[in-house]
């Protein structure tokens, strides 16, 4: 059987309009129970304990793997390993998050009467608010939906979306309640492409700066610049303050205007004034988008005290795969 373009089109259409309406609907009827959820987890000193069984279960593995890179420590708990032993993974400082569209599954409600009996706080996602998961919990998510997009109305579908979107929406809103930041975020992604982009000018400085005196002459200068590849140095006056830079370029352009005249300059004479200098725990991202801006290849990074603490290239984030 074979079916045109456009209906297979409109078949796609209608299941994400479907879903993003639930998704409309489920927003606009948040109110104090997910306000009671994410204060309770914000005032908890322990772990959101996520559990959910089939289809549930995954989106609640992805919703604990959110809580977990944005600043709440969180795992995900299996209901049927939790009922052969590993109901000791909950402690009594933790918040056990539960799913469960129906709100009926065995091993999902056995996890919240065991949580109940140690009086450990429940939050419930569920899409029937007077089910047995509802009752036992101390507070409820409604994630209930109008129909699956299912055309059968059988498949977790449109209930699954809405259960993720709750779960996000628990997750940011709290990382934002934290004030969980940049610098916070990528101490959780070391790794990666996301880690490489999230990762720190003082993880690519290069620390053992080239320095010059801003007297020094042009046989030193030079000396200096060709010690080592880095292709610039910074200048520094008589209270070590970064005053200017050298570069090969700024070199070849001495050259090429003094002539003979080159070899009575002073690093003061050939430097370009001013360099653009960044804070070592600034992302490299920033580093990098400073330097496009500048049309440079390099940034001396100041330190706290004011003082110059090393430097960054363009061509060391190139080869970390910053960009």
């Amino acid at each position: 059987m074979t079916h045109s373009h456009e209906t297979i089109v409109a078949w796609g259409q209608d299941v994400l309009d479907a879903e993003s309406q639930s998704l409309l609907a489920t927003s606009r009827a948040l109110n104090e129970a997910f306000v009671g959820a994410v204060e309770t987890i914000l005032g908890s000193t322990g772990k959101v304990v996520v559990t959910g069984l089939g289809k549930s279960g995954h989106i609640g593995r992805k919703i604990a793997a959110t809580l977990a890179s944005t600043g709440t420590a969180a795992f995900f708990l299996h209901p049927s390993e939790a009922l052969h032993g590993d109901l000791g993974m909950i402690q009594n400082a933790d918040v056990v998050l539960a799913l469960a569209f129906g709100g009926e599954t065995r091993e999902t409600i056995e996890v919240v009467k065991f949580a109940n009996r140690r009086s450990i706080p429940v939050i419930a996602i569920t899409g029937k608010p007077s089910s047995s998961l509802a009752r036992l919990s101390s507070l409820v998510l409604d994630g209930g939906v109008e129909r699956e997009a299912c055309p059968l109305n059988l498949a977790p579908t449109t209930s699954t979306v809405v259960a993720m979107g709750l779960g996000d929406a628990l997750a940011i809103a709290i990382m934002r309640a934290r004030g969980f930041a940049q610098h916070d975020f990528a101490a959780v992604h070391p790794d990666g492409s996301l880690g490489r982009q999230l990762s720190l000018v003082s993880q690519h400085m290069k620390s053992d700066l080239l320095a010059i005196h801003e007297d020094d002459d042009f046989d030193r200068v030079l000396a200096i610049i060709t010690a080592h590849n880095y292709g610039i140095a910074g200048v520094f006056d008589a209270r070590e303050q970064l005053i200017g830079a050298i570069t090969d370029g700024d070199l070849r352009r001495a050259l090429k205007t003094a002539r003979e005249g080159v070899f009575h300059m002073r690093a003061k004479d050939i430097m370009t004034k001013n360099p653009k200098t960044i804070a070592p725990d600034r992302l490299a991202l920033d580093a990098v988008k400073m330097m496009e801006q500048s049309r440079i290849t390099s940034l001396f990074v100041r330190g706290e005290a004011d003082g110059i603490v090393g430097l960054i290239r363009m061509h060391d984030l190139l080869a970390a795969k910053i960009v």
